[in-house]
């Protein structure tokens, strides 16, 4: 005898790595356009742009605020430049104890990827 029960089906999220066709298919809906410029923005600091890197080329693909917070700036402006990249989807953090560790989000990466991409 077996135990029926309704499935609920789950809304499909649209993934960021699906947001957008390559930039030469054609001019892109406004809401495309606004979520991408958020994330070209975040990385528009050079701060910004060197912690980017920092987190998505350490070991393991997850760095500690303590292994790259030696930018050239203060610590609460490390803070402050990780935050900006939080809020604008490009990053993912955990806190473990006392530290916070940082990702890379796969998928804004992706979408911004894709929506560079020119066809050969």
């Amino acid at each position: 005898m077996s135990k029926s029960s309704p499935v609920a089906e789950l809304p499909v999220l649209q993934d960021a790595a699906q947001c957008c066709p390559p930039i030469t298919a054609g001019a892109l809906p406004v809401a495309d356009s606004e979520r991408m410029a958020a994330l070209f923005k975040a990385l528009s600091d050079p701060v910004r742009l060197r912690l980017f890197s920092r987190i998505a080329s350490h070991p393991g693909g997850e760095a500690c605020v303590c292994d790259i917070q030696d930018v050239g700036v203060s610590q609460p402006t490390v803070s402050h430049h990780l935050k900006k990249l939080r809020e604008a989807g490009l990053l993912t953090s955990q806190r473990r104890g006392t530290w916070v560790y940082y990702r890379v989000e796969p998928a804004a990466l992706a979408g911004m990827s894709q929506l560079l991409t020119v066809p050969a």
